[in-house]
């Protein structure tokens, strides 16, 4: 299973199928609190860099972007559906949605588990 992390505190995963899953780290939902309300995007077209979820917690709003160019495919319905999936399992069952990237050599230019652990040490 190959994962690459974001700036943003969102992974992504790699399928086999090639499509990327994407959700947010484990840092991100603690900082988050508890998640009450997530809204999940369409099937559509995104740039890297548009919101895309929308994510409510007991302390605040916050946005989701999309990591990389292209099309969402799938949405975890379950999380629209039980929040508390995104704090209880933000590293498996609590992913937000799929997609299928217009750049598939992107996905390499993202941090790996140790860079993004070293992001995390040099920004606390």
């Amino acid at each position: 299973m190959t994962l690459r992390f974001t700036t943003d505190h969102e992974w992504l995963r790699l399928e086999e199928s090639g499509e990327l899953t994407v959700g947010i780290t484990s840092f991100a939902q603690e900082a988050l609190g508890d998640v009450v309300f997530v809204q999940l995007p369409d099937l559509t077209s995104f740039e890297a860099g548009a919101e895309v979820v929308v994510l409510e917690s007991v302390k605040a709003a916050s946005n989701i972007t999309m990591p990389l160019s292209g099309e969402v495919v799938t949405v975890n319905g379950a999380v629209a559906d039980e929040p508390e999936l995104v704090n209880a399992s933000p590293m498996d069952a609590g992913w937000f949605f799929r997609i299928r990237v217009a750049d598939p050599d992107a996905f390499n230019n993202l941090l790996d588990e140790a860079g993004y652990e070293q992001y995390l040490a040099d920004n606390a």
